[in-house]
């Protein structure tokens, strides 16, 4: 279920460049990059329900809140039933199926642990709702003549390293507020896949949109799609929401976590079945 909230395409109708270059695309990138980090500090605690259908499959349904400063908890349904919680310093798993509860102390190093946090988290979180990661040479472009937006900014980035493959990312988003309109991404062969807003939760008080419903293209062909019956961006769950303890019955053992072995000891993301 790594797709929990992944990848879609975007048709760009009359868009056009009102950006040239030079000292105006530095502004324009430093002006985007204050705004997520408003947008972000403002989204600091929120609540979502939804479901998740590939293709044909079953629907699978999802929870996920979040507390900062990354305080989360999410779960799935399938394809196995599975929470899992990280309280700032605790891991937590618990499987319904073996009725096996896991705490994961740490001795990651913290980059490590930052890398691991965000495989098993990062599949709750839809696009739109946490500022996507710009790397250096993030290239932005300020578009018109959206369906979604009347103005808005592209932000275009390789990825790098032999795990970005030469992969091409471009994410769309409504300028001012920078809300999630589209994430497209090209690879080297010419294979582009999207993830599109269809439908959003706006709240006027915090002044930005987040979106309610997503799909995901490859091509022309629909992938699947992300539907969101619950959206709070205001009631913070307390901090002991956080930090679950055992049902009864289940049994329980805690596991330590280290550099070598954290992908193969710690608990799988939704994908891993």
């Amino acid at each position: 279920m790594r797709a929990l909230l992944l990848v879609p395409l975007v048709g760009v109708l009359a868009c056009r460049s009102s950006s040239s270059g030079g000292a105006n695309d530095a502004e324009l990138m430093a002006q985007v990059r204050e705004k997520l980090a408003a947008r972000d500090a403002k989204l600091g605690a929120y609540q979502l329900e939804g479901t998740q259908t590939e293709g044909d499959t079953a629907s699978a349904g999802f929870t996920f809140a979040y507390r900062a400063p990354q305080k989360m908890r999410g779960t799935v349904s399938a394809p196995q039933a599975r929470q899992v919680w990280w309280d700032g310093k605790h891991l937590y798993e618990q499987v319904e199926a073996t009725k096996q509860f896991t705490t994961f102390t740490s001795q990651v190093s913290a980059e490590k642990l930052s890398a691991f946090l965000t495989e098993i988290f990062t599949p709750f979180v839809p696009d739109g709702f946490r500022a996507p990661l710009l790397l250096r040479s993030t290239k932005a472009k300020r578009v018109t003549g959206l369906p979604q937006a009347k103005e808005a900014v592209e932000l275009t980035m390789a990825l790098e390293g032999e795990a970005g493959g030469g992969v091409e990312v471009t994410y769309v988003l409504r300028w001012p507020s920078l809300d999630f309109l589209a994430k497209k991404t090209r690879a080297p062969d010419g294979t582009r896949a999207e993830v599109r807003m269809e439908e959003e939760h706006c709240d006027t008080a915090l002044g930005l949109c987040v979106p309610r419903k997503l799909t995901r293209w490859l091509g022309d062909a629909k992938q699947g799609e992300t539907v969101l019956s619950k959206v709070d961006l205001k009631t913070p769950l307390p901090n002991d929401a956080f930090t679950p303890a055992a049902p009864e019955g289940y049994s329980v053992q805690t596991r330590t976590l280290v550099d070598s072995e954290a992908q193969e000891s710690g608990p799988k993301s939704p994908t891993g079945g």
